[in-house]
């Protein structure tokens, strides 16, 4: 029921409406280059729906949706898995990507600017760095705390949007929403 609930489109996305537009114009322009939208950080308090946008992004850029959190992904072959298995334009979505570790950044680094991850074969005199060339993605990342990512992370993402309370009427709108695709009075 909880994904029958989410809206499937920014249109539908009550609330946050400075952010809607942001990510609407963002797009609209990704959209017309024909490519992939930016990578996009998502931060604000508990509770606010990060992960809705991050699902409404694949659907308005015709991708697939991946997720995860960071906690989940205890070591930097975990990361390489999931972002060697992505297509061309699917959004990855990462919770909670303030607790990823350091090791992990170190890998999505070039993943994000340049679109590749290397990986180590071998060890001692013998071992060789391989350069793995990844399809062009979206990284969404969601975080409570913005001011924990470290500044070469933070800096990855071309578009950094903070998520803001609703007010009553904001409330009351998703309320009757939800009620109506659950049929209730």
């Amino acid at each position: 029921e909880d994904r029958a609930l989410r809206p499937p489109r920014l249109a539908e996305f009550v609330g946050q409406r400075d952010v809607c537009e942001k990510l609407d114009v963002a797009v609209q322009a990704a959209r017309t280059r024909g490519e992939p939208l930016d990578h996009v950080l998502l931060s604000g308090p508990p509770g606010l729906g990060k992960t809705t946008p991050a699902a409404i992004l694949a659907t308005e850029m015709d991708s697939r949706f991946h997720t995860t959190s960071a906690p989940a992904i205890s070591k930097p072959k975990d990361l390489a898995k999931l972002l060697t298995v992505l297509e061309e334009g699917d959004v990855l979505f990462v919770d909670e990507i303030h607790r990823l570790s350091m090791a992990c950044e170190e890998i999505l680094y070039p993943a994000m600017e340049d679109g590749y991850i290397d990986f180590i074969i071998g060890e001692g005199v013998t071992a060789q760095s391989i350069k793995l060339h990844l399809k062009p993605f979206t990284l969404v990342g969601a975080t409570t705390r913005s001011g924990t990512l470290s500044s070469p992370l933070k800096a990855r993402f071309g578009i950094d949007l903070k998520l803001e309370f609703y007010d009553e009427e904001e409330l009351a709108a998703i309320v009757a929403r939800s009620a109506e695709l659950l049929q209730l009075n």
